[in-house]
């Protein structure tokens, strides 16, 4: 599976955003599908996890502000992201299966004060 984020770019605190992550193939059979994020000098991190019955869960620090959706129709998978922070700057990378088995390329999200 080929998957391509998009939607990054530069906001100012407290603006929204909404991460978009197409695969090249069907994503009904995926059980999870995750959102993870990477800073500078860090290790990815784990932001959103959604699973095909629709449970999900997510990072404290995310918690109230983003939403994990997913279309399987489409073959989509959504990040959406209210209040941000400067906190919240990074490259956003989706995941597709345990592991995952598959990222995409990131995006990155700058937020400003």
């Amino acid at each position: 599976i080929q998957l391509t984020e998009s939607g990054g770019r530069l906001v100012q605190a407290g603006e929204s955003l909404r991460l978009s992550c197409a695969a090249s193939e069907s994503i009904s059979g995926v059980d999870l599908m995750t959102w993870y994020l990477r800073t500078p000098g860090m290790e990815r991190k784990l932001v959103a996890a959604i699973v095909t019955d629709g449970s999900v869960s997510y990072a404290e620090s995310v918690k109230g502000r983003f939403t994990i959706s997913r279309d399987d129709t489409k073959n989509m998978l959504y990040l959406n992201m209210n209040d941000l922070t400067p906190e919240d700057t990074a490259v956003y990378y989706c995941g597709a299966g345990r592991g995952p088995s598959f990222w995409g390329q990131g995006t990155e999200v700058v937020v400003g004060f």
